[in-house]
């Protein structure tokens, strides 16, 4: 059986223009380009005094399961610190004001993610909604500090 030049160029081509897909995918991925549905989310805000190495993009967690991403990490002037802004997706809209994040660690040196911790509802509390902050926040443990807090009890004792 004889291939013809006709389709030889065929499979050539179909192969570059799956390579092309193929990075244009990754590139997306590594930048943290996600075509979700903006509109079936909410923002909420948080301050934190560290935030670590906390990126744009990382998970936000409840118990282990993605509930949203961070989508903006800034530095808020007034009150001279960091400002996350948090999309949760609408389906998580039940949290409490009381609610506490926490911005934590997978694994000993892993990628950093907010943990968030469900407050209690009761008659008196108000679910969080749209552009309300979070002001029960725990900061990032930020290694070396740990490191250096070891040393320096060390050298006291």
């Amino acid at each position: 059986m004889k291939i013809s030049k006709y389709q030889i160029e065929v499979f050539v081509g179909s192969f570059v223009l799956a390579g092309f897909a193929a990075l244009l995918f990754l590139t997306f991925k590594v930048a943290h380009v996600s075509f979700d549905f903006v509109d079936d989310t909410y923002h909420i805000y948080a301050e934190f005094d560290n935030v670590g190495g906390l990126k744009v993009g990382s998970p936000v967690k409840v118990g282990g399961v993605v509930i949203g991403e961070v989508s903006e990490i800034e530095f808020n002037q007034e009150a001279m610190m960091p400002l996350v802004t948090l999309r949760i997706k609408q389906k998580y809209n039940n949290f409490a004001e009381n609610t506490s994040i926490s911005i934590l660690t997978s694994g000993l040196l892993g990628a950093q993610y907010v943990g968030v911790i469900p407050g209690f509802l009761d008659e008196e509390t108000e679910l969080l909604k749209e552009g309300d902050t979070i002001y029960e926040t725990h900061s990032a443990i930020v290694l070396e500090d740990l490191i250096g807090q070891f040393l320096y009890n060390r050298k006291s004792d």
